[in-house]
């Protein structure tokens, strides 16, 4: 099955790397969810939180401040202007 790229990034470096079946994140003007095969998008990121869904089921979450995320192919970026760890790996249901 084809996965997600994903990088969440911050001023500091990479904060979390690798494959995943989907991430959702807070853009400015509502949630937004990427799976594999969405189309290319470049959004502003409010306040939020930021989820990344394993193919094992593991959920990472991380609260935000802002940033940007863009989506290539089935390559996604987070750039953030800062993260926090919200709920360091739990099981999606």
């Amino acid at each position: 099955m084809a996965q997600l790229e994903v990088d969440l990034v911050d001023t500091d470096g990479t904060i979390w790397s690798g494959e995943a079946r989907q991430v959702s994140a807070p853009a400015s003007d509502g949630e937004i969810g990427i799976l594999v095969g969405h189309s290319p998008v470049l959004s502003v990121l409010r306040h939020g939180e930021v989820r990344v869904l394993e193919a094992g089921g593991t959920v990472h979450r991380w609260t935000v401040e802002g940033g940007f995320l863009s989506v290539d192919g089935d390559q996604v970026t987070v750039v953030v202007d800062s993260a926090e760890a919200a709920t360091a790996g739990t099981s999606a249901h």
